[in-house]
């Protein structure tokens, strides 16, 4: 068997692993600054960017390393093309706010290629045609009616009967002169354009508070203070949620992506099916050959099968439609949708017009997370953008959001139970090497895990954000949260949020 066929033991993400980036230190002293930052994805530095050329003062803290969330295990598509989407909104919102969401994500796109040519940035910048396409014919009139509303919205896009690609299609809309790119490259620029700037930076900091006096306090675990004017929470979840209920307003989904070689030349353009399981293909240049990129098999966190199953689900497709010469690596993200699928971005609350937060992208972060920077640096700026009303998180429609709101719920509680009275697997000492199992130790659910050394890693299975019981992640060697999305490591710490505390660690002996 050729092994260079077989998918790599551990998930790694291109991006990361085709860039060096600086390291930055702890925050080890309460500050004072203008703006606080939490999050150093693409909101959280573009708004750094964009601050400190106006002459703010800027922190950015992060809980992890810079460049290490969402923004690092993208797809890194620069499209207005967002799915199925245009007709829909049309549909709930009307033609004025479909046309915006359409605008704002164009102009984030002009943001983008504006800055790489200002800094000349050599980021593997590319205009492509972006397509939907379907081999079912469910999804022939829906297709039929995204291109009625691109025409309505007066977005160039031609429906067909083929594509460059060869699979099996029976109709495909394309959006013209979109893009995709390599995030971290263009990121990494920006990053240190504004640390020139002045911006101060801090990793291996979480954030997990906010105290409010007469201006904001940003409170870190280790007790210290970012004492500030402005906060903009850019940590993909809110961690400071001010009784916005943010955590009843979303619900967050695992995607994941492989990169591997093809005997087959990439003929250009990037693509996602409309049906289910997704699949999204693009292209990268990696040593003059095409990396193709298929991700998809969307799932809500921390529920279905086996997670390397989806992984083996891509693999497979991507064997039978190409051929696989080399698996060169595999990931996973994670986001958040919102009630109405449009992001949150704006005041955390009404009443709190200085903390503000950019949320619910729905995996189109590139885009909806630049744009998000911009309105709130206008904001703060106190300059007007046409697109603050559109997203403002305290928009409420009854129209999808209420049966939504209740189908949220319904579904959370029915995993807080279940958590609490399934039957789980005792036998430990019969754990296989990197793997997992859940079994009761002193009458509470626990979760263990044997890494490669058979060193034993067991943690209470209770979340710490509204006490669900997490799963194993086996594709991702992680406990993962089945009713808000929060994950932690093997042993215990917290890797995405809500959650703010690591699992309780359980003695076995």
């Amino acid at each position: 068997m050729n092994t260079e066929r077989n998918m790599p033991q551990y998930p790694a993400s291109y991006w990361r692993e085709s860039v060096s980036l600086p390291e930055y230190p702890r925050l080890n002293e309460s500050i004072k600054t203008d703006v606080g930052i939490v999050g150093g994805g693409i909101t959280g530095i573009t708004a750094a960017y964009l601050l400190t050329k106006e002459g703010l003062n800027v922190t950015l803290l992060d809980a992890g390393k810079v460049l290490n969330g969402v923004t690092g295990h993208t797809t890194a598509k620069v499209t207005a093309q967002h799915g199925i989407i245009y007709n829909e909104l049309i549909q709930h919102f009307g033609k004025e706010k479909a046309a915006q969401y359409y605008q704002a994500s164009n102009e984030a796109k002009q943001f983008i290629e504006k800055t790489i040519q200002t800094h000349n940035i050599n980021c593997d910048y590319k205009e492509e045609d972006a397509y939907i396409f379907t081999n079912s014919e469910d999804y022939l009139s829906q297709l039929e009616a995204e291109k009625d509303a691109y025409d309505q919205l007066e977005i160039a896009s031609e429906l067909s009967g083929s594509i460059a690609l060869d699979v099996p299609i029976k109709s495909a809309l394309n959006m013209k002169n979109q893009a995709q790119f390599h995030p971290l490259k263009y990121l990494k620029t920006m990053t240190e354009k504004a640390v020139e700037n002045g911006l101060q930076i801090f990793e291996n900091t979480t954030a997990t508070d906010i105290d409010r006096n007469k201006h904001p306090s940003i409170v870190t675990r280790e007790g210290r203070r970012v004492n500030c004017r402005y906060v903009i929470q850019a940590s993909h979840y809110p961690f400071y949620d001010g009784e916005g209920f943010y955590p009843v307003r979303m619900y967050p989904e695992r995607s994941y992506i492989i990169a591997v070689k093809t005997p087959k030349t990439f003929p250009g353009g990037m693509y996602i099916n409309a049906e289910s399981p997704t699949r999204s293909i693009r292209s990268v240049n990696m040593n003059d050959e095409d990396l193709w990129l298929i991700g998809g098999d969307s799932h809500k966190t921390g529920q279905g099968e086996s997670t390397i199953k989806h992984y083996e689900a891509l693999q497979d497709y991507a064997a039978k439609q190409f051929g696989i010469s080399e698996f060169k690596y595999r990931w996973s993200a994670q986001d958040l949708t919102t009630l109405d699928k449009l992001p949150y971005i704006g005041p955390v609350t009404k009443n709190e017009d200085n903390i503000f937060v950019a949320t619910g992208y729905r995996k189109w972060g590139m885009t909806n997370g630049t744009i998000a920077a911009k309105i709130i640096t206008d904001r703060i700026l106190e300059k007007d953008n046409p697109y603050r009303d559109l997203f403002a998180p305290s928009r409420f429609q009854a129209d999808p959001s209420v049966r939504k709101f209740a189908k949220m719920n319904t579904d959370v509680a029915k995993h807080m139970i279940r958590g609490k009275l399934e039957y789980t697997n005792d036998n430990v000492k019969n754990l296989k090497p990197d793997d997992a199992t859940i079994t009761r130790v002193r009458g509470k659910r626990t979760g263990v895990y044997k890494d490669e050394e058979n060193q034993i890693h067991a943690v209470d299975t209770t979340c710490k954000h509204l006490g669900c019981e997490v799963n194993w992640n086996s594709g991702d060697r992680t406990w993962d949260c089945p009713c808000h999305g929060s994950r932690y490591s093997y042993t215990g710490d917290v890797i995405e949020g809500p959650a703010k505390e690591p699992l309780n660690k359980v003695d076995l002996e």
